[in-house]
């Protein structure tokens, strides 16, 4: 009988925290984003293309933000699908407040992680801990494909702001612009210089 008393009165009082719990909760912002269930086939999502800057004023890789903030409304993730011809590549960087996963599709690149060389190929994953300097070039005669999602939002807000949606006039930056970006976005990505 003192067995199920007890399991009785543990399960009110847990049931009366719970109810506190739940009342003490500050209610939710009307501005607060609610995630939406997102199914996305292989080209479907906010596809862009990155604007040429001074010394290369073409336009860059294309990708897709698949999921983020604005798209499906993720408060913790961003997954990114990026293409790069042979002889592109992710010029070196590190993201300061996110961990990355990077997933190669397809292609063959060179990877520099941290003080680690390797050629990957597709199929291969690479961890990226927040601060841990990357670049990868594509070293074969394919296009490389990448797949990175993203612990955390930033990053995504920095390459819509040197990109253009696809099909949209593609105007290079000047130094002067691309400065700016980088500086108000250091936060989420910084480039070592070439």
């Amino acid at each position: 009988m003192q067995l199920r008393d007890f399991a009785r009165s543990s399960g009110v009082l847990l049931a009366c925290g719970v109810a506190a719990i739940s009342f003490a909760r500050p209610p939710q912002s009307s501005t607060t984003v609610k995630a939406t269930p997102l199914i996305l086939e292989e080209n479907e999502g906010e596809r862009r293309v990155m604007r040429g800057y001074s010394g290369n004023p073409g336009p860059g890789r294309t990708f897709i933000l698949k999921v983020d903030p604005k798209n499906g409304g993720s408060r913790q993730l961003v997954l990114i699908e990026a293409d790069g011809q042979p002889g592109q590549g992710i010029h070196a960087h590190r993201h300061p407040e996110s961990d990355e996963i990077l997933y190669f599709l397809s292609g063959t690149g060179r990877v520099h992680l941290g003080d680690a060389v390797r050629i990957v190929h597709a199929g291969a994953t690479v961890f990226i801990p927040a601060n841990t300097w990357i670049s990868v070039d594509n070293t074969g005669g394919d296009v490389m494909s990448t797949i990175a999602i993203f612990s955390a939002p930033g990053f995504e807000e920095f390459v819509r702001a040197v990109s253009v949606r696809e099909g949209e006039k593609n105007v290079p930056m000047t130094k002067a612009e691309n400065d700016a970006v980088e500086r108000k976005y250091e936060h989420a990505v910084m480039y070592r210089e070439p």
